[in-house]
């Protein structure tokens, strides 16, 4: 696994976590914040995986 993949892993655990964050503080998943938090981490998880495909 390549530094920059791990890093990338590191921020979609710590996305991951603000998201469970949001949820908890605000209670459903279509709040406006949680949603927000979910398209970071899709995006992240987006980015890891077209790195994936690339190696």
């Amino acid at each position: 696994m390549h530094n920059n993949e791990k890093m990338v892993l590191l921020h979609v655990e710590s996305a991951r976590e603000k998201l469970y964050q949001a949820l908890k503080k605000y209670g459903f998943l279509t709040h406006p914040k949680v949603i927000e938090q979910s398209v970071a981490l899709d995006h992240l998880l987006n980015q890891y995986s077209s790195q994936k495909t690339v190696c």
